[in-house]
């Protein structure tokens, strides 16, 4: 006969593995000071751009032209910045997506199937969104994909902002989600955005890429050898019509990202911790400096509500990510039986899905690529954008707060180590060796305590002691001579 098959249902955001929640605990810390740097880098933006006296400096500081034009790179700043940085960015990003589809949650089909539904309902929803309110309202479809894209950067640092202990499991759902989200943010920009392709620097692009892999097969190693090949394999790519950051995520998913014998971390992992401190201090930063820098006003503010475009990305990233991911994750857990882990409420999946409406980095380069030529919407699309992130963030952090008690008191129980041995106590509940340590722990405690006991016992003993030798023979109590005045009563 054949076994029974497990019936009992899945837990939704779960208590994660050790491993994974420790690489995901030190993803997070990166993103999260990445985040606070983009944050910075956005107010400078806005400050620079609106100041008295240095707009001017802004425009020509982003508008100047610099680079070889013989090889067709004689780009803006700001194109550099959009084009060039953020393939690092992208490379990054790339790496994140290999490790998820090998080592990750997306390994397991039943485990994907959550993040993968919520990312596909938090993007279709929020296109569905914009379209039907420029349908309604005559405006151009060319922006639907701009309120699509998860910034998961800015939403850590909002995190990070207003101190809430977010259980770790539903971090992991955000920063799996956003993975997920980037993978298809990038087909939208490779599929929707490419006009022209130059087939001979595409092909050249793709023999470059296939060198690179080879490399990586034969197991060369130095930067020496894979900067300059990297760089050639984007100028190629910039110059083919498909936009320069896809090379980027090639380069980053052909990096193994599984452990062999002998080996403590990935090839994929030793990479991404050396670049990510440059995608998330500098290139991501830098792209926010020279594309968040739009003109805000009162009536700027009230136009975005008023034209179709603008409050199309409004309500795309308010309304349609958070009915979007909140229904994806809620229709994925019903219909596959899994039950939402005992510690969490569905409130609290709202308030994530809420949180990943803030887009900042992707929308912002795809408001830039869908209404190329019109610099007024252009503008008007990317203070949207930031309108819409400032909503979304400021509706996460009320929903947030309500329940900040329970997160810390959840994210104390995940933390705690009584034992010392670096390892939470939740992860060693079932091992021996640890039940152990914690009854000599409890033995050392119990004999402090008896020890303590004994001398507060002698102590009082003592005392007793003195006060009856104080007392004359034949007096009771309160016939002495009292201590305020010496005096018989």
């Amino acid at each position: 006969m054949s076994a029974p098959r497990n019936t009992a249902p899945r837990k939704v955001f779960g208590r994660l593995s050790l491993p994974e929640r420790n690489f995901v605990a030190e993803a997070l810390r990166a993103e999260t000071v990445g985040g606070v740097l983009l944050l910075a880098a956005a107010v400078a933006a806005l400050i620079w751009a609106n100041a008295p006296g240095l707009h001017d400096s802004y425009e020509s500081v982003s508008h100047f032209h610099f680079g070889p034009s013989a090889l067709g790179l004689n780009l803006s700043v700001a194109h550099w910045a959009a084009d060039g940085l953020l393939a690092i960015f992208f490379f990054v990003a790339g790496i994140e997506l290999k490790r998820e589809l090998v080592a990750g949650d997306l390994k397991d089909r039943r485990a994907a199937a959550l993040p993968v539904a919520a990312a596909l309902s938090g993007m279709a929803v929020p296109a569905l969104v914009y379209t039907l309110t420029n349908l309604s309202g005559g405006g151009s479809l060319a922006g639907w994909a701009v309120p699509t894209a998860t910034d998961i950067a800015f939403a850590l640092a909002v995190l990070a902002v207003i101190g809430t202990s977010l259980p770790s499991a539903l971090r992991a759902f955000l920063l799996t989600l956003a993975v997920v989200d980037d993978l298809f943010a990038i087909l939208i920009i490779a599929v929707f955005f490419t006009s022209t392709i130059d087939f001979v620097a595409l092909g050249g692009a793709a023999v470059g890429l296939l060198v690179f892999w080879l490399l990586l097969r034969k197991g060369v190693t130095g930067w020496y050898v894979y900067v300059p090949l990297a760089l050639v394999i984007w100028a190629l790519m910039y110059n083919s019509g498909v936009h320069a950051t896809i090379a980027g995520v090639a380069m980053g998913l052909m990096l193994r990202c599984t452990t062999r014998e002998g080996e403590e971390h990935s090839p994929g992992e030793r990479i991404e911790h050396l670049v990510r401190p440059l995608s998330a201090g500098l290139a991501v930063p830098l792209f926010a400096l020279f594309s968040a820098g739009v003109a805000i006003s009162g009536n700027a503010i009230g136009d975005v509500f008023g034209k179709p475009e603008t409050l199309g990305v409004v309500l795309g990233l308010v309304v349609g990510k958070t009915i979007g991911i909140f229904g994806g994750t809620w229709l994925t857990a019903r219909f596959t039986r899994a039950s939402l882990s005992e510690d969490l409420a569905w409130a609290d999946v709202f308030a994530v899905a809420a949180l990943a409406g803030i887009g900042f980095t992707v929308s912002l380069l795809i408001g830039e690529l869908a209404f190329e030529g019109d610099a007024v919407l252009t503008d008007e699309v990317k203070a949207a954008v930031l309108l819409g992130s400032l909503i979304a963030a400021t509706l996460a952090t009320v929903l947030l707060k309500l329940r900040n008690a329970e997160y810390r008191r959840m994210w104390e129980a995940e933390e705690r180590d009584d034992d010392l041995d670096g390892i939470p106590d939740v992860y060693e509940e079932d091992d021996p060796a640890y039940h152990l340590r914690m009854a000599e722990i409890y033995d050392r405690k119990a004999t402090e305590h008896r020890r303590r006991a004994e001398v507060l016992a002698r102590e009082n003993a003592r005392e007793e002691a003195l006060g009856e030798a104080q007392e004359e023979p034949g007096q009771g109590p309160g016939e002495g001579p009292t201590r305020a005045t010496g005096l018989p009563k």
